[in-house]
């Protein structure tokens, strides 16, 4: 059997693997009914919904002819990078790292050192830019989950708050 798009394909096979490993995760949990919904209901329907799709999308990467054939390029290490090491240290800023002696920096700068290391991984950085959505974003997030959802976070470093 051929593969005709490789493109689709992988990602088809990359959904069915997450939807997998989310419906597996969700049986650990407590899976109640339709009516009676556990923990576990809404990850294991979820899961099962990206691996049915994920299975539809491989079919037709097998079946359906495309132009090009969709071949896959080069990995983009740059921006695989960036993306992930922005998630890593807004992590890393939110909550600190007491075991190696990092103070919780809070919400507020997990935010802006988030935005700003992940807009390094386009091929264009504009400074005013991403402080405009530095701090759109922050504004946001304060005020949606701080105040609106009243969830205890570190908003600011915790040497400031005390």
């Amino acid at each position: 059997m051929k593969i005709k798009s490789q493109k689709d394909f992988f990602s088809g096979l990359m959904f069915m693997v997450v939807g997998i490993a989310f419906a597996w995760g969700a049986t650990t949990y407590s899976v109640g009914s339709g009516a009676r919904m556990g923990p576990g209901y809404f990850p294991l329907m979820l899961g099962i919904l990206l691996a049915l799709i994920g299975s539809v999308i491989t079919f037709k990467a097998l079946v359906v002819e495309t132009e090009s054939g969709d071949k896959i390029g080069k990995w983009a290490w740059k921006p695989l990078f960036f993306i992930l090491a922005a998630n890593f240290l807004f992590g890393i800023l939110l909550g600190g790292l007491p075991s190696f002696g990092i103070p919780a920096m809070g919400m507020i700068l997990g935010i802006f050192a988030l935005v700003i290391i992940a807009s390094l991984a386009g091929n264009e950085f504009n400074l005013k830019g991403v402080l405009v959505l530095s701090v759109i974003l922050a504004v946001g997030s304060y005020l949606a989950f701080v105040v609106l959802l009243k969830l205890q976070f570190p908003v600011w470093p915790s040497f400031i708050t005390g």
